[in-house]
Formats: C-alpha cells, structure tokens, sequence
C-alpha cells in the first residue's frame, strides 16, 4: 500500500513528560498532538504498547494483544472517584528525565489495584456497563490474559514453565480452581485493560480528528514468558516439556561476529498455518484498533529466520529456515484487506525479501545513520532509495543523530558531509533536511534528534542489559524555533499540502 507523501516524529508514549515517572495517555500525550499539528506533522510513530516484562523493553510483552497499565493516566482514574488524590501525593518524587522503573512500576501498581478495588466496590450504571461490554468484546484474548497475569503475582513473576503442572500444561479443572482463588486479581487486570483501551481510544480519535495517524509495532517474534506462549504452546516449537527447541536471532555479520541471540520461541509456522492463522489475524485486528498503520518488525522473518538450537550461547550455530512467505499475507489480505503496512526490511536482507515485499507493495525502511559506509551505490543514501519507503534519522535502535556524529571516524565524517553539502545547520537538522527532501513517501524524525541530544538519550541499545527504554523529554523542551523548522520544511519538501497545513501560530 502507498502511503501520501508526509512526516512525523518518533516518540514511545512512556518518554512523555508528566509527574508520575513515565509517560501516561493524559495531558502531555494530547499536548504532544497539538505539538505535531503545529509543526505540520501528519504522523506519531510510536514502539509495542504491551505490558513489559523483565528489562522493560516494548518488544518483550507479557502479551501481543494487552496494553501497558503503566501508561495509564492516574489523575484521570481519581477525577472518575477510582482514585483519592491525597494517595497520588509521592509521585513527585520521581525524575524528570528518565524512568526509574522499579520505583515506577511499585508506584503505580499500589494505585492501579486501589483503584480496582474501589471501581468494583462502587461503580455503577454506565461506568459498569462499559466495563462489561469491554470484557464481552475482548474476552477472547482478554480472559487468558487477566488469569495469567494474575498467576504471575501469585507465584512472585516467576516464569509460566515453573508454575504446578496443572497451571503449566492448562488443565481446566486446576485453571477453574484459581480463577476462583484470584477472582479480585483478575478482576483487577480486566479493569486496567479497559482503562487502558479507554483512555488510549479517545487519544487516537483525538489525534485522528487533528489530521495525525498513528504508526504502531508489530514485533514478528514473542516473549517465552507471555500468554501467548503459555495459552497457544501448539503454535510454537517446543519439546515435549515445553521448553522452545529453537530459538530467534540474527546470524553473525560485520557489527557482530557471534550475531544476536534474541532468545525469542520459534513459531511452527505449519500448525499457525492450518489454523488459517488465526492468531495472527487477531493480533492485527487489535493492533489496529489503537493504531492506523502498523510497522511489521523483522519483515524478513516472513521470508526466512535464522532459527538457533535453543541452549546456544551465541547465534553463530543458527540456520536459516523458511517463513511463511506468501501465503501468510495472502491471507491476511483475503481475511482483513489491503492494510497498511510498513515492511521493517533491515539488516541481511536477501533477494526473496526484497521479492516478498515488493509482490505486497509494501514500503521498506531507509536509515541516514546506515548511508555513509561505502560509496554512491549505498542504498540508504537518499538518491537510491525508492519513493515507497519511510526514510528516518534513526530508529529507536539507534544512536541520536548527533552522538552518531560525534563518534564516527574521518572517513565516514568525511563522506556524510560531501553529500550533505556546504551548511551552517547542525548535523541534527542537516540530516533532518536530508530526510525530508528525498523521494521517500514518508519521512520519520527521532523527538530528540529534534532536539539535538547526544548519546545520552539513546533510547535503546540492542545487545545491551540495563539502562534501556527509559530516556523521556520535560515539558516545554521543544522550542519554538524547532516547530517553525519542521513547519517550513513540510512546506518546502512537500509533505502536506499547503491547505492542510494549520495556519501559522501567532508565536511562529
């Protein structure tokens, strides 16, 4: 699917600012909307809205289908009387700059069970009736999932596999025991599911009516410890204990001689396959109830994977072996349509992918931090890149702009300002102009390479434990310099029509 040709900015919903230790789907989150909407932006890319697990990353959820309760709005839980305000008091607490995870985390979960407990206690009339029209709709995927969280604090977070073999191989009697042993905790997560999707719902239609579409995650792979494992085993390569027989990764390249061991199950892509791949299916219904168009992760996945001997303590003794390919988007499109989206085809990519996403008609992705390594036949350089694709800075998996810069050598300096051309602009907004005059369709801008932040500010450095996800940006940080540039260059590349564009603020 094409896309209008367009821009936007890259910001995960926890580095908003806000006063309660990450970022929430309240003020800040609208705020941000209207921030985009003044700098002639049409889109928000954001990462895996899921509830995390261990090292906080949005791509190693506790669920496919969930959202994170650490996003929600506790201000708006104790406007609705779920909350008493005095209890709310400590937040302040926090840092401005970062989340601190572990206080955030035991922070916000002693509010969200009170006001679970006090929602079930007192709500009523419609309050009560959406709550269970929400758990009707979404009962499918909603009831493992509160049962398994659940579970979890039960047994102190430990992995699902240690659980009592009842709970483990899910026999009907042993589940029905402890759905009634924690009727109040299930009860809980139920209720953080619909004011997630409530409080999320009416941030999407707000951003939708200012002319802003959001671009959400998909990752192809799962976490061992999710529901999804747990509740679907028959999906995913597991042995007879099930333990995953392999493993997900990527093969030693360049950048790393042992490549990357994910860790992730492997999928039995022929038992998804005779279930008409149903859960796939759900999973792209829900992510596009809270998203307009979806970036799939590790699109070449589809293609082929490099599967490892679970066990293996590097990925160098994987194997590539064949994904679903066609057939998987075949019948995605027969069962929902042509969707929209975004082929996430980087790294060792191979002719079969490139086929894959071009028979689809799916845009790729071009990274300016990746273009100045070779010579003028790279092709993430502007001038090969072709019209379907999203063109950015960076992704999430980057540097910022300017702590790429400044830890480059000579040669690549050397390059990157040959293309660039004489400027007086810093490298931040040099490479911003760079993205947002190429042909590419869509053209995606980091927040703080807005900004102009250095290394500190990396959201996420893959292969690295520890000090991840947690970069957020205080209020008022976006200057109004910073506006007018995205602004003028919307205009001057393209990227809205004029009479899209709001006019300009008074303070422009």
């Amino acid at each position: 699917m094409r896309f209008p040709r367009s821009a936007g900015i890259l910001l995960h919903p926890t580095s908003l600012p806000g006063g309660f230790g990450i970022g929430e789907i309240g003020p800040s989150a609208f705020a941000f909307v209207d921030l985009l909407v003044e700098s002639g932006q049409s889109l928000w890319q954001i990462l895996p809205l899921g509830p995390t697990g261990y090292g906080d990353s949005p791509y190693a959820c506790f669920s496919a289908l969930a959202g994170n309760p650490m996003l929600i709005h506790l201000a708006r839980l104790a406007d609705e009387g779920d909350l008493d305000w005095q209890a709310l008091r400590p937040a302040s607490d926090f840092p401005e700059d970062r989340v601190d995870y572990g206080p955030v985390i035991s922070f916000k979960n002693a509010m969200l069970q009170r006001a679970a407990q006090a929602f079930r206690q007192t709500a009523h009339g419609d309050r009560r009736s959406a709550f269970n029209h929400f758990c009707r709709e979404n009962a499918d995927w909603l009831e493992d999932f509160a049962l398994f969280m659940a579970l979890k604090d039960a047994h102190e977070g430990s992995v699902w596999n240690t659980w009592e073999p009842g709970l483990v191989r899910r026999h009907p009697d042993v589940l029905q025991t402890w759905r009634e042993r924690l009727d109040d905790a299930i009860f809980a997560q139920r209720y953080y599911q619909f004011q997630f999707f409530r409080q999320w719902g009416a941030l999407k239609d707000y951003a939708n009516a200012q002319g802003i579409q959001i671009i959400g995650d998909i990752p192809i792979f799962v976490a061992y410890d999710s529901v999804d494992v747990w509740a679907n085993p028959d999906r995913f390569r597991l042995d007879e204990d099930l333990l995953p027989t392999k493993v997900a990764g990527v093969p030693p390249d360049y950048f790393s001689p042992t490549g990357q061991l994910w860790g992730n199950p492997i999928y039995d892509w022929e038992a998804v396959a005779r279930n008409d791949y149903d859960w796939w299916l759900r999973r792209f219904r829900q992510t596009l109830t809270v998203v307009d168009m979806v970036r799939l992760d590790h699109f070449r996945g589809f293609a082929a994977y490099w599967a490892i001997p679970a066990g293996e303590e590097t990925a160098v003794n994987g194997e590539w072996e064949e994904g679903p390919g066609a057939d998987f988007f075949e019948t995605v499109r027969d069962a929902l349509g042509e969707l929209p989206i975004i082929a996430e085809d980087l790294g060792h990519i191979t002719e079969d992918v490139l086929e894959l996403r071009e028979q689809f008609d799916l845009p790729g992705m071009s990274v300016l931090q990746f273009a100045f390594t070779i010579d003028a036949s790279n092709p993430y350089l502007p001038h090969n890149v072709v019209p379907n694709t999203v063109i950015y800075t960076g992704t999430h998996d980057n540097d910022t702009s300017v702590g790429w810069y400044q830890s480059r050598e000579a040669e690549e300096l050397e390059a990157c300002h040959r293309y660039i051309g004489p400027t007086d602009e810093p490298i931040n907004w040099a490479l911003i102009r760079l993205a947002y005059r190429s042909v590419a369709d869509l053209a995606i801008v980091p927040l703080q390479d807005v900004l102009g932040l250095g290394a500190a500010a990396r959201m996420n450095t893959p292969g690295k434990l520890g000090n991840n996800w947690s970069w957020r940006f205080r209020e008022g940080a976006v200057s109004v310099s910073s506006r007018q540039q995205l602004y003028e260059m919307t205009l001057t590349y393209g990227r809205k029509e004029p009479e899209e564009m709001q006019e300009r603020p008074d303070w422009m």
